[in-house]
């Protein structure tokens, strides 16, 4: 069994989002076209935590949506809410 925990994420600018898997290898991909972060697919190995890094300056307060991949097979989606400044 596969879960998403928390499945949506609420962003204060500054903030980060943190995700780590025991089971397998992670991939997080956003859409290309509508990303908060510097990139908008962050891949780790087996238990290695990925880090979005800080939201880049200029996005907009926001819903982003995102799916989630364990050693390349889709598992589900998540968003990430970005408050305003």
């Amino acid at each position: 069994m596969v879960g998403l925990i928390p499945q949506t994420v609420v962003l204060d600018p500054g903030d980060q989002v943190s995700w780590i898997s025991d089971a397998g290898n992670l991939r997080i991909e956003f859409d290309a076209n509508r990303c908060p972060f510097s990139s908008n697919v962050f891949q780790a190995p087996s238990g290695t935590r990925l880090l979005s890094g800080p939201p880049r300056p200029g996005s907009k307060a926001s819903t982003y949506k995102y799916r989630l991949w364990l050693n390349d097979q889709p598992v589900g989606q998540g968003e990430v809410i970005l408050r305003e400044k």
